[in-house]
């Protein structure tokens, strides 16, 4: 399901046979925060205004790579499970892959003071006690525990440089 995207001037669009205008969230930056009494969260405003009207109030979060969860707005969910359905469910390796990737899935909804509560089964998937950190990037958001997050910067690339070339080397004429 690939798409041309375009510039409209303010946002960027994706569009597709399936879905002709749909807006792409877009998120970036960092954000410390601290769980709350009940494991909820507050979503910086910084990430909030980074949502299109369209995506805004539902979300799911799962589990992400390197023990970090992810947070998906629901309507960037949706497209990437359509995408996970094209799999061959005949294939051994991909009903295993779906299973994995897909169990402890959760959507959420904002309470009336626009709180997030994390199930707690995640939070210590991902080691999440009470300071963790939010890193916005593409159309996702990763949440770290504080010390995981440093952890996993503090072990950059020793050549960032070559590790770009091998990834996305090929990607573009610039």
């Amino acid at each position: 399901m690939w798409g041309k995207v375009v510039f409209s001037g303010k946002k960027w669009l994706i569009r597709t046979s399936e879905s002709p205008h749909r807006e792409v969230t877009q998120f970036i930056g960092e954000f410390s925060l601290k769980l709350d009494a009940k494991s909820r969260i507050s979503l910086p405003a910084g990430l909030l205004r980074q949502l299109s009207a369209e995506a805004a109030g539902k979300w799911v979060i799962n589990r992400g790579f390197e023990s970090c969860l992810v947070l998906y707005p629901s309507l960037e969910w949706d497209s990437m499970v359509h995408e996970l359905g094209q799999l061959n469910p005949y294939v051994r390796e991909n009903r295993e892959f779906l299973r994995y990737f897909l169990r402890g899935a959760t959507a959420l909804e904002p309470d009336s003071a626009n709180r997030l509560l994390l199930p707690k089964s995640l939070l210590q998937y991902a080691g999440i006690d009470k300071d963790l950190v939010l890193f916005g990037h593409l159309n996702r958001i990763e949440l770290w525990s504080e010390q995981a997050y440093h952890k996993m910067l503090d072990q950059e690339p020793q050549d960032f440089s070559a590790l770009a070339e091998r990834v996305m080397g090929g990607q573009w004429n610039v």
